[in-house]
């Protein structure tokens, strides 16, 4: 094939779980996908790599069987401050922890398996004029399509060249992401904050448990290294100290991720349908922004495709329609996120708050439901 003279329905560019949903469920209603990705498959990521149930009819329909993959059924979520203090809840909708690594690859082969054209290639611009797409890429030249979705994640050079308001502004947090070997409750996702951020723990497949922490650039920079911060900052958390020494890496280094930002951001840009950590970031302290990136997916894919089928009858119509179903789903979850974020972030609030959650418990289950969706309709 000649990717130089490629005429696809519609290019995705970024193959993670936002893109390869999208890849999966438009390639089922037999529409031309090309999807553009600069890494290799399968690649371990910076990432929290627990999932709420609500998406897995959705995966059930894309022919996703996590559990078949290893992944660990969680039903319940513990959560400790700075000081210590501790609280547990059952989590209401439940969920399931399974890593990047595994999940990816799973995708990309069913993907591959619906004729999705996949090449790795990095995507260096994107115009859209006489209602086509047009998309520079760095090894294979300008391709078009009549609709570009983007999933390529929390920030990227592509941000720049759209102009996108969120690019302006200060990113200053920063995530670190191991797993280890040694023993955690399968059914159990845990998050502890400590100074200056918070840690999710979680078991995947393999019974490796997966730890990933965020905090801010200004915290970490008074460190050496990684191990210097975690001595120093993380085992003041007596909970996430036990964890780290009584376990032992798999990864010979943990992974890093720079420069993330929770501002605000559109889920349209310059008529690109934005999907996952594109179109807007929930804060890790929620836990959920796996199951958003699907989710948005499934949203893009079903505008998409009644787009394409004449069922909605022009471009604006149709990113309306996205549009709003995004908003509905996840503007309360955002706001939500940015407000528990916030709260944690100040310790003695932290320390009231969670003494509150302890005197009043169902508020806790409140607050998650706050943060996570509905069962996802499949349709």
């Amino acid at each position: 094939m000649n990717l130089n003279t490629l005429h696809a329905d519609v290019i995705i560019v970024g193959g993670g779980l936002a893109g390869l949903s999208c890849a999966i469920h438009l390639s089922k209603q037999n529409t031309s996908v090309l999807l553009i990705e600069k890494n290799n498959y399968p690649k371990h990521k910076v990432c929290g790599e627990y999932i709420s149930n609500e998406v897995l009819p959705y995966l059930n329909f894309l022919d996703i069987d996590v559990f078949n993959l290893g992944a660990k059924k969680i039903n319940t979520f513990e959560l400790s401050t700075q000081q210590n203090k501790y609280i547990t809840a059952t989590l209401p909708l439940g969920g399931f922890g399974i890593s990047r690594y595994c999940l990816d690859n799973a995708m990309v082969e069913k993907a591959k398996a619906q004729q999705v054209e996949i090449i790795q290639d990095t995507v260096e611009d994107i115009r859209f004029l006489d209602n086509t797409f047009s998309v520079g890429t760095k090894s294979n030249g300008t391709l078009q399509s009549k609709i570009v979705i983007g999933a390529y994640g929390k920030r990227a050079n592509l941000d720049v060249k759209l102009n996108r308001r969120f690019i302006k502004n200060k990113s200053p947090f920063l995530a670190v992401k191991t797993h280890l070997k040694g023993e955690f409750p399968s059914n159990t996702v845990a998050l502890h904050n400590f100074k200056g951020g918070y840690c999710g723990v979680s078991k995947v497949e393999n019974n490796n448990i997966n730890l990933c922490y965020i905090t801010s650039f200004e915290t970490f920079k008074k460190h050496k290294n990684i191990e210097d911060f975690q001595e120093k900052i993380l085992f003041q958390n007596t909970f996430l100290k036990q964890i780290i020494s009584e376990t032992e890496p798999v990864f010979k280094q943990p992974l890093t991720i720079s420069q993330i930002s929770f501002e605000t951001k559109n889920p349209i840009e310059n008529h690109i349908i934005m999907c996952g950590d594109s179109a807007g970031m929930i804060h890790p302290l929620c836990g959920n922004g796996m199951s958003m990136a699907i989710r948005s997916a499934q949203m893009a894919s079903l505008a998409i495709i009644e787009f394409l089928n004449s069922d909605i009858p022009n471009r604006k119509r149709m990113e309306k329609q996205y549009l709003r179903a995004w908003n509905s789903e996840f503007k309360t979850r955002l706001t939500t996120g940015h407000i528990v974020a916030k709260l944690f972030s100040k310790h003695k609030i932290a320390e009231i708050l969670v003494s509150g959650l302890k005197r009043f418990p169902k508020l806790l289950p409140f607050i998650i439901k706050r943060t996570h969706g509905k069962t996802m309709q499949v349709k």
